[in-house]
């Protein structure tokens, strides 16, 4: 009977473990798939481990779809800068740029991050 039990036991064990791996296989944790505040979490690591002159590309890729983004040309440059919620202030359901941490970016390059690349935007 205790052979029987041992059996089941690592049987059940067996299957929890293949079921695990094909979650995590077949669902990732994509940022467009969490909700506002994992989605707030995951934006204040990833953005912790930006460098400067990463393609807008891998940030997508790794960041999904900015919540605000504003772009504008000047001369042979192409200035965009794109929210990303990381921060709380207001539960009225609507995410705003006090709320973001905005990325800049020139040409497709990343060149600054925080409140200081809003305003260089602005500036241009």
């Amino acid at each position: 009977m205790n052979n029987k039990i041992a059996i089941r036991i690592g049987l059940g064990v067996f299957l929890y473990a293949v079921f695990v791996v094909a979650v995590l296989t077949f669902y990732p944790d994509k940022p467009e798939n969490m909700d506002w505040k994992d989605r707030e979490e995951y934006n204040k690591v990833q953005v912790s481990k930006l460098e400067l002159g990463a393609q807008k590309h891998a940030i997508l890729d790794l960041l999904g779809s900015p919540d605000i983004s504003e772009a504008k040309r000047l001369g042979d440059k192409e200035l965009q800068v794109m929210f990303y919620r990381t921060q709380h202030k207001q539960a009225d359901g609507i995410t705003t740029a006090d709320e973001c941490t905005p990325l800049l970016f020139v040409n497709g390059q990343l060149v600054a991050w925080g409140d200081s690349a809003y305003q260089q935007y602005i500036d241009g």
